[in-house]
């Protein structure tokens, strides 16, 4: 909104300092502290709202340190996440862009079914919230608008050398100097994404069915549908199951997503993806902004949500910000490096996935299950280790940065 108005006013009536709404590195900046600043100042005031309508945390006891002392915080507080990440994006985004449209409307569709989730919990005193059926259904079909949209939309695209210009019939193709040489460049659609740790650093999905013969490309929608629901489910769900201690998810999160910003600024700058040479994502650079409200509004929110947690975020945020990060992925085309990035995500899901396998394997064999993690998630058996919360918390946020730093470094290790 503010970068068509001061658009005009630099283009119109020349304003000193209109201009500088053009670079999308201050309108990041101006994102993430607008970000910041809302979800501090109003955050407080949301959580008092919540406090006074009783919106409470229903906790059942574990019999883990300090967890009944956690009763009746309020919890829903992942409406002040959503509120920190599309006040700032409409503020300095451009609203036309098809990146920032279908990022605005994963975050109300999966903010939507966090919402219903926690409103049947709390407010219904139904423990179990929304049926897992809805919640799958609801994240199949995110999915599926997000993946018929990259897969249509013509202004999604890629850029790609042309190997023979002059047989080419597109009307898209550039020419580029590098160096002594010349080379040619168009936009094409295409299913193709990165991979890390290979040579060409690029994976087809339309060339997954390629065993079936000539025709094979036909199925390439729906390869790339299967696969976009598949990432988006996976992703969500593992945010959720991280929210179990104070501050984990939110710092978790908060650290992914800054390397979703860089990601998203070398695939959407020419030069430096010319340079990395990675794939470059044209238009897709504007994603950098929404990246930094996300940030801003993880970061403002840890600061309620810290040891000791004045709110949680429920359902609404942590469905919210996995459903977030994995479409955000997806569309800079590097959701192949999620089990890297998110990888705190992926050991808290395999964690609790290898539990109840094994606890059900070995009463079907034996009579008696039995546990190979004291409790699960992973976070829970460290409690009853008797690490205290905060120190989990900070160590696998370091983690986290470890993680961050190798997904990095996979953009030249090939």
């Amino acid at each position: 909104m503010l970068y068509y108005l001061f658009h005009y006013l630099n283009k119109y009536y020349s304003i000193p300092g209109a201009g500088v709404f053009q670079y999308i590195s201050f309108r990041t900046g101006m994102a993430l502290i607008s970000s910041l600043l809302l979800t501090t100042v109003y955050g407080s005031r949301l959580i008092q709202l919540l406090r006074v309508m009783q919106i409470g945390e229903s906790v059942r006891n574990l019999g883990l340190d300090g967890q009944v002392q956690k009763s009746g915080t309020p919890t829903m507080g992942g409406l002040i996440i959503i509120l920190g990440i599309i006040v700032p994006t409409i503020l300095f985004a451009k609203l036309d862009n098809i990146y920032i449209i279908l990022m605005l409307v994963t975050t109300v569709w999966m903010g939507t079914i966090g919402f219903i989730d926690d409103y049947i919990k709390v407010l219904k005193k139904d423990k179990e919230g929304l049926a897992g059926r809805f919640k799958i259904i609801g994240q199949v079909m995110l999915g599926i608008i997000i993946g018929y949209t990259m897969y249509f939309n013509d202004n999604i695209v890629i850029r790609e050398p042309v190997i023979n210009p002059l047989i080419s019939n597109s009307a898209t193709i550039e020419m580029h100097k590098k160096g002594n040489e010349y080379y040619c460049t168009q936009d094409v659609k295409s299913t193709k994404t990165n991979v890390p740790f290979y040579k060409n650093n690029e994976f087809d999905y339309s060339k997954v069915l390629s065993f079936l013969g000539k025709g094979y490309e036909k199925y390439a929608l729906l390869v790339f549908l299967l696969a976009v629901i598949f990432i988006i489910t996976a992703v969500s769900n593992g945010a959720n199951i991280t929210d179990g201690i104070d501050g984990l998810a939110t710092g978790t999160s908060a650290i992914i997503g800054v390397t979703l910003a860089i990601l998203a600024y070398v695939s959407g700058n020419t030069i430096i993806a010319d340079y990395l040479n990675i794939m470059y994502i044209p238009n897709s650079g504007e994603l950098v902004i929404f990246a930094g409200a996300f940030v801003g509004a993880c970061l403002g929110f840890l600061w309620y949500n810290s040891y000791p947690a004045q709110v949680f975020m429920g359902d609404t945020g942590s469905l919210t910000i996995g459903g977030i990060i994995a479409a955000f992925a997806i569309m800079i085309r590097k959701e192949l490096l999620i089990p890297v990035l998110c990888g705190i995500f992926l050991v808290e899901n395999l964690s609790v996935i290898v539990q109840v396998s094994y606890f059900k394997y070995t009463k079907r064999r034996y009579g008696d299950g039995k546990r190979i993690l004291l409790m699960s998630p992973l976070h829970h058996h460290y409690q009853k280790k008797g690490y205290h919360e905060s120190k989990i918390a900070i160590r696998f946020w370091i983690v986290g940065i470890l993680l961050a730093i190798l997904t990095i470094v996979t953009l030249k290790i090939r």
